[in-house]
């Protein structure tokens, strides 16, 4: 079974704790998808410039954030991994001669964790999590992301978890968006569907507020999209799925790229 690829905006730890509608739209996206053999996961929270890969059988839930509600800290989800997986999708780097590193015990950041407790609250399906390094063009993390492609062939979810407008020096006490987020998500979003793919490898020349929007301090949040995109370069279709905003300056989005829903 094809399975598209996912790019899910994961906003702040809290969405863990919200009850909104876009967490229930994540609950409503898992139920609409059909079930994974395993979800591989292009984090923004593992930047690092070898593409490293996790190759446990069971996983740590990394509470990787600071001055949240206690809540937040209790949450657990006890996602195995599949290492079959996470070994194929070192065959397929290693057929590309790209330089990689299979990681053992690091554990899943709230990158993973966060949109998938609303995705698949009983964390049955086996996870991996892939690194992302923001200094790479994203012509080159689409590439990254294409050498993956096959495995949505094979009933893998791919998400690239991230957000697209991620700015958190700008943030604000409501979640009415800023005029400047909404152009960049709105010329992001048009070179999406179009899979105009010269435009948005040079978002930072040509988008609207591209810096404000994607600060050099927020790279690694774009970065995941570019990744999930590449795994969908056969077929070239994108669909906007969810688009709101919270705090005025975090998107939060989905984007499929690829057939499947």
């Amino acid at each position: 079974m094809t399975l598209p690829a996912l790019f899910i905006a994961h906003g702040s730890p809290t969405l863990a704790l919200e009850s909104s509608d876009y967490t229930q739209f994540l609950n409503e996206l898992g139920d609409r998808l059909p079930a994974p053999k395993a979800i591989v996961v292009f984090t923004a929270h593992w930047d690092c410039p070898e593409p490293s890969v996790t190759m446990d059988e069971s996983h740590q839930t990394l509470h990787d954030f600071y001055g949240y509600p206690s809540a937040l800290y209790t949450i657990q989800y006890p996602a195995v991994g599949q290492t079959d997986v996470a070994s194929e999708i070192c065959a397929l780097f290693s057929r590309s001669n790209l330089p990689h590193r299979p990681v053992r015990g690091r554990g899943l950041d709230h990158g993973v964790w966060v949109p998938l407790l609303h995705m698949y609250p009983e964390a049955s399906i086996p996870v991996i999590a892939v690194s992302v390094d923001s200094l790479r063009s994203p012509q080159e993390q689409y590439d990254i992301g294409r050498m993956l492609e096959q495995l949505r062939h094979d009933n893998v979810l791919i998400i690239g978890s991230g957000g697209t407008v991620h700015n958190l020096r700008m943030l604000a006490q409501d979640d009415e968006p800023q005029d400047w987020a909404i152009e960049f998500d709105d010329w992001l979003g048009e070179r999406l569907e179009q899979w105009n793919t010269r435009e948005l490898f040079l978002y930072e020349k040509k988008a609207p507020h591209a810096r404000t929007a994607v600060p050099s301090y927020g790279m690694e949040h774009l970065a995941p999209l570019f990744y999930a995109m590449g795994t969908a370069d056969m077929s070239r279709t994108a669909k906007r799925l969810f688009q709101s905003y919270a705090c005025g300056t975090l998107s939060l989005n989905c984007w499929q790229f690829g057939d499947g829903i």
